[in-house]
């Protein structure tokens, strides 16, 4: 049985949620003074973009299903070859984009890799 009013402890575990939300994201509102971060958190923070980026597209270009790709015919593998090589050589975003489609794209539909 489905029920349409919501109860009162999901109300209070949202109000709890939005309240907790609110003063943490507030906090730095909150002080008279400037914060800072120290310089090891700010050269940190320099590398959280990378490290970001990587750890969402790695596991997509060399695993498949949770296992490592199996073999060495996968257009993933290639056309993330690609990329790479076009950013090193031009520093390019957009063309990085373009040559690695270009090389996934037929590996993919052409050979069904």
């Amino acid at each position: 049985m489905i029920a349409n009013e919501t109860d009162g402890f999901t109300m209070l575990t949202i109000a709890g949620m939005v309240l907790i939300t609110v003063l943490t994201r507030s906090f730095f509102f909150i002080s008279a003074k400037p914060w800072t971060l120290p310089a090891w958190a700010e050269r940190g923070l320099a590398y959280a973009p990378i490290a970001a980026l990587a750890a969402v597209i790695v596991p997509e270009v060399v695993m498949l299903q949770g296992q490592l790709v199996p073999s060495w015919q996968d257009a993933r593998l290639f056309g993330a070859a690609a990329g790479v090589a076009y950013f090193f050589w031009r520093q390019g975003t957009l063309g990085t984009i373009v040559c690695g489609m270009a090389v996934f794209l037929p590996l993919r539909i052409g050979l069904g890799w």
